[in-house]
């Protein structure tokens, strides 16, 4: 059965996600980060950054409200109970730091068959409050059975 691949293109609408130095803090503690510029503000700035730095993973925590959405659509059509995480890619730009604005938009990119799997792929975008990209990440989920 071939897949609908019509909803490739789609777009979601923009969520924002404002960065605590908490939230920091607590993620860097749970990944064992240790570097003081993802706990100390001080340490922070001593390295030239404006506020506590998110550490680079922190880009699922920001980018979730906008990438649940689209994988969750009725429309694209995901059989969950057959999905397995395929992958995460990312490409980082402008560091997060705490007190910024993160606003990311989810498109689907595309949707594909091969050896009886389906592959639904999502691009998501994510910039700062000054229109500057932190990060743009693939994600991609796949569907056994076709």
């Amino acid at each position: 059965m071939a897949v609908d691949t019509s909803i490739i293109g789609k777009s979601y609408p923009p969520h924002q996600y404002e960065v605590g130095r908490e939230k920091i803090r607590e993620y860097a503690y749970a990944v064992g980060e240790s570097d003081p510029v993802h706990h100390d503000p001080a340490a922070a700035r001593e390295k030239g950054f404006r506020n506590v730095v998110a550490p680079p993973m922190f880009a699922v925590v920001y980018s979730a409200g906008s990438v649940g959405p689209a994988v969750l659509d009725p429309e694209v059509g995901i059989n969950f109970a057959m999905m397995l995480h395929g992958s995460q890619e990312f490409v980082w730009g402008e560091p997060v730091v705490a007190s910024d604005t993160i606003t990311t938009t989810t498109t689907v990119k595309d949707i594909f068959e091969k050896d009886d799997k389906t592959f639904y792929v999502f691009e998501s975008v994510s910039e700062n409050q000054d229109g500057q990209e932190v990060v743009r990440g693939t994600w991609t989920n796949i569907v056994r059975g076709g």
